[in-house]
C-alpha cells in the first residue's frame, strides 16, 4: 500500500515539474519576444527529455530510500491513522525536496533577481518622480489665499521701509540745518525773602554748595525769616514759586546758638591755617565793633550776568535800608550794620595748587578779601568729583569794592 502511494506521488511530481517547466518556457518566450519564437523545436524537445531523465533518476533514488523508511515505519507504527498522517507528511516533505532539487536556471530566460532589480529600478524611478512632483507641487504657484497673504506681507514691509526712509530723511534734514539755540523769554523780578521760596532756596543749597548741603533746611528757614536782609530772583506770574537766584547775610552773633551756624563756624576754625587762625577767631567771636555775617548766595549757572549784578546790588540796598529803618532800636540797627563778611565759596581743584570758582563773582570777592584759605569739602551725592571750599574773609570796604568790580566786569 505504501509503494502504491509513492508511485502515485512520483507521478504527480513529474506532472508538476512538467507544468513548471512549461510555465518557465512560456515566461521565457514572453520576455525574449521574437528571440523565443526563433528557437528550434528540437532544442526544446532535448531540454524536455533531459529534464525527464533527471526526474526519473531522482525518483528511483528516492524510492529506494523510501522503501527502507517504510519498513522501519511499519514496525514502529501499527495504527492506520498514524500511517496515513505520516505518509502525508512524508509526501509533502518529499515534494519540497523534489522541488528544490528539480529547479534549474534557464540561461536563456531572465532571472527573477534581474526582474526584481528591474522592478526596484522602476519603483525607485517612480518614487523619484513622485518626490519631484511633490516638490514641484510644494514649490509651485501658491494658492489664492497664499497669494493674498504674501501680498499683504509685501505691502506691510514696503510701508515699514517707506516709514524708515522718511524718518531718516527727516533726521538728515535736521542735521543739515544749523542748530539754533532755544531762547526763552523770561521776566525776572526781585522779591523779598518769604516762606514760599523755602523749597527753591533749599534746592540751590543742596545742589550748588557741598558745605551748605547738610544743613540746607535750617539755613533756608533762617534766610526766609530775615525778611529785611535778602533778595530772591523769581519770575512774573510763576505759581510754582521757582527760585532762579538768591542772596542773604546771616549774623554770626545773633544766630550763634543755631546749630547750622555753629557748624559753619567750626568748619572755618578747624580748617583755618595757623597764620590766619587768630584773626578768623576774632571775626567769628562776635566781640567786634561791627558784627560779621555769613554771605550766602546761589543761582542758576546760566543766569544772565546783568541779573547777577543786580542781585548783589539789591542785597547792598537791603542792608542799607534795614540799618536806616530798623524798628528794634539801636540793637537791631547794630546787628544789621555788618563790618565783615565770610563767604564759603564752592570750588574745584585746579593746576599747581590753584582752584576754580563755580561762580565768577566769588573770584571777584576773593580778589578783594583780607585773607582766604581752601579745604576739602564734605562729599555729597550730587557729584563724584573732588569738591573744595574756599573761605573768603572781607571787610565792608572790600565788599563794596567788589560790587564796583563786578559792575565794571559786566558793563565794561
Amino acid at each position: 500500500m505504501a509503494t502504491c502511494s509513492l508511485i502515485s506521488s512520483f507521478k504527480a511530481l513529474i506532472k508538476i515539474v512538467r507544468v513548471i517547466h512549461e510555465t518557465t518556457l512560456t515566461m521565457g518566450k514572453k520576455n525574449r519576444g521574437t528571440k523565443a519564437s526563433a528557437r528550434p523545436q528540437q532544442d526544446m524537445e532535448n531540454d524536455a527529455n533531459t529534464d525527464a531523465v533527471a526526474v526519473e533518476e531522482k525518483a528511483k533514488n528516492t524510492k529506494v530510500g523510501m522503501s527502507t523508511v517504510d519498513e522501519n515505519h511499519d514496525e514502529q507504527n501499527n495504527e492506520a491513522g498514524d500511517d496515513s498522517s505520516d505518509d502525508d507528511s512524508s509526501s509533502s516533505d518529499d515534494d519540497s525536496l523534489a522541488l528544490d532539487g528539480m529547479l534549474f536556471a534557464n540561461p536563456d530566460a531572465s532571472s527573477s533577481s534581474d526582474d526584481d532589480d528591474d522592478d526596484d529600478e522602476l519603483s525607485s524611478e517612480e518614487e523619484s518622480d513622485d518626490d519631484d512632483e511633490a516638490e514641484a507641487a510644494s514649490s509651485g504657484p501658491p494658492t489664492k489665499k497664499r497669494k493674498q497673504e504674501s501680498a499683504a506681507v509685501d505691502d506691510k514691509s514696503n510701508k515699514e521701509k517707506n516709514a524708515k526712509k522718511k524718518a531718516q530723511s527727516k533726521k538728515k534734514s535736521k542735521k543739515n540745518k544749523d542748530p539754533q539755540p532755544e531762547i526763552i523769554n523770561c521776566e525776572f523780578i526781585f522779591c523779598d525773602m518769604a516762606e514760599k521760596f523755602f523749597h527753591g532756596i533749599k534746592t540751590h543749597l543742596m545742589c550748588n554748595n557741598p558745605v551748605h548741603a547738610p544743613h540746607s533746611s535750617p539755613l533756608s528757614d533762617l534766610m526766609t525769616e530775615h525778611v529785611s536782609v535778602g533778595t530772591v530772583i523769581a519770575q512774573e506770574g510763576d505759581d510754582e514759586n521757582n527760585v532762579y537766584g538768591f542772596a542773604s547775610v546771616l549774623n554770626v552773633t545773633t544766630n550763634g546758638s543755631v546749630p547750622c551756624i555753629q557748624y559753619l563756624k567750626k568748619l572755618c576754625l578747624d580748617n583755618c591755617p595757623p597764620e590766619h587762625e587768630s584773626l578768623m577767631g576774632t571775626v567769628l567771636s562776635g566781640t567786634t565793633k561791627r558784627p560779621a555775617g555769613f554771605l550766602i548766595h546761589g543761582r542758576m549757572v546760566n543766569l544772565p550776568l546783568e541779573i547777577t549784578e543786580v542781585l548783589h546790588q539789591q542785597l547792598v540796598l537791603d542792608m542799607d535800608w534795614a540799618v536806616e529803618h530798623a524798628e528794634g532800636g539801636p540793637e537791631e540797627r547794630k546787628s544789621l550794620d555788618f563790618g565783615a563778611f565770610v563767604r564759603m565759596a564752592p570750588t574745584t581743584p585746579g593746576p599747581n595748587g590753584t582752584e576754580f570758582y563755580k561762580y565768577f563773582d566769588d573770584e571777584v570777592f576773593a580778589s578783594n578779601a583780607e585773607f582766604k584759605f581752601t579745604f576739602a569739602a564734605p562729599k555729597t551725592y550730587a557729584t563724584e568729583e573732588k569738591q573744595l571750599c574756599t573761605v573768603i574773609v572781607m571787610t565792608k570796604t572790600g565788599h563794596r569794592q567788589a560790587m564796583k568790580d563786578i559792575a565794571k566786569l559786566i558793563q565794561g
